[in-house]
């Protein structure tokens, strides 16, 4: 499903070259679960916002679903990475004056959803990762780990194919972690979603089902 073809990614800082990917090869299938794992400055969060199309490489190919992405125009990609692609992030950046209900319905109101369906759907999704007691409460109203749940329902509004995650346990502790580990690997076995998690956890990452490692901007073996 998800193809990278020699893909690199250079910065121009102050007048040098940064190598931050170097042609990278990877195939990873539909319901695949990978963790990508390094230490930070690996370009582990740069190769995580060019599968969401969210930046551009440098070089090389990424096919989604047989597709060249970066060969369409902006319109078009953004298009598709709304109702493709899901994203969690550490900081999940949920708008403060909004419920966890108007959060979560947010993308599908923006890709012009009615009101009533958003809703619905963002409150399916709540009661799937164990919110629906707390749809009305606002960010500041919830644990770290509710807020995470909350963006990961968000991030499934729009029924993606692919979920990215860029250390979504990174704030929490151990425990609420632990928990969050478990509503992801839950969603990507039941709804066949692609996972692909950048983590520094050992633990999260041991319970995906492909693990790469990324050092000096290219793919080494990973083992547990």
């Amino acid at each position: 499903m998800i193809i990278l073809e020699n893909l690199s990614k250079t910065f121009i800082k102050d007048g040098n070259r940064i190598e931050v990917l170097r042609g990278l090869n990877l195939e990873i299938k539909k319901g695949d679960s990978l963790a990508v794992v390094g230490v930070s400055g690996a370009g582990k969060s740069t190769l995580i916002h060019i599968l969401g199309t969210l930046d551009h490489p440098t070089s090389g190919i990424l096919s989604i679903g047989g597709h060249n992405v970066f060969e369409w125009h902006e319109n078009k990609l953004s298009a598709f990475r709304n109702s493709t692609i899901g994203f969690v992030f550490q900081f999940n950046n949920l708008l403060p004056e909004f419920s966890a209900l108007e959060n979560t319905m947010m993308p599908a109101l923006i890709s012009g959803l009615g009101k009533k369906e958003a809703a619905d759907k963002a409150r399916r999704l709540l009661y799937e990762v164990g919110l629906d007691h707390r749809i009305k409460h606002k960010p500041g109203e919830l644990s770290g780990g509710e807020q995470q749940r909350v963006s990961i329902a968000r991030a499934l509004v729009m029924e993606p194919e692919i979920l990215l995650a860029d250390e979504p346990t990174g704030n929490l502790d151990t425990e609420t972690g632990k928990k969050i580990e478990d509503v992801l690997i839950k969603l990507n076995e039941t709804k066949n979603i692609t996972l692909i998690v950048v983590t520094h956890n050992k633990l999260l990452a041991d319970r995906m089902s492909g693990r790469i490692g990324l050092r000096d901007g290219k793919i080494y073996d990973y083992q547990k």
